[in-house]
């Protein structure tokens, strides 16, 4: 059976088990928060695929999105709110509807299918070591603008993978192919090729520094 939600097109993506703060300023989205603190709160958070997240046309999002469950709300002046969300678990979207201010679907479960777990665990071990270089050479390169210290990797592999995809800053869009991937394997892979992707950048542009520095030191 179908279930229908209200639903929250970012430009940026929910993944399971991780946490959100949203602003929200825009009647459309104030009424939206406050239709399901009234129910059960909880809405669906979608990548836009086209359009903009605020002041305008409402967006078309992706089909593939996260239930957002609300834990914490404060109000503001003039109506708006500060909310703070955590990702359940994935959906995905077969119908759109129009017939509020905000958009709402119908949509089904989308389950992360677990097979091969021994090869998923054999990939994780690397890539632990990935995550774990991208990390602190991103904040050894910002002065060391990430608190470490509150980043917790997780044991349990599902956790792990979207909990590191979450942290690479890459655009959105990117990282679509991970929230929308059927089995964990699949996930596990995406996971992987970005931060392969992304380290190498890293190493290259610790080269070109590195080369940059010795140049100025033989001029000078």
């Amino acid at each position: 059976m179908m279930e229908r939600i209200p639903i929250f097109p970012l430009n940026t993506i929910l993944f399971p088990g991780m946490p959100l703060q949203l602003h929200i300023f825009e009647k459309r989205y104030t009424k939206m928060v406050n239709d399901v603190l009234a129910k059960d709160p909880v809405f669906g958070v979608v990548l836009i695929r086209r359009g903009v997240e605020s002041l305008g046309p409402l967006a078309e999002p992706y089909m593939i999105g996260t239930f957002a469950r609300i834990i914490e709300v404060e109000q503001l002046d003039g109506g708006k709110l500060n909310i703070t969300v955590i990702g359940e678990k994935r959906f995905q979207i077969n119908e759109i509807h129009n017939d509020e201010p905000y958009l709402s679907a119908s949509i089904s479960d989308f389950p992360l299918s677990y097979k091969r777990p021994l090869d998923v665990l054999r990939r994780i071990r690397p890539l632990r070591n990935h995550v774990h270089y991208y990390l602190h050479t991103v904040d050894k390169l910002n002065e060391n603008n990430l608190d470490l210290s509150l980043i917790e990797m997780p044991e349990e592999p599902i956790s792990f993978l979207f909990l590191a995809a979450s942290l690479l800053q890459i655009p959105a869009h990117e990282k679509f192919p991970i929230i929308s991937s059927p089995t964990a394997l699949e996930v596990c892979s995406s996971v992987e090729r970005l931060y392969r992707r992304e380290n190498a950048v890293i190493r290259k542009l610790i080269q070109i520094s590195d080369e940059e520095a010795r140049n100025i030191a033989l001029l000078n």
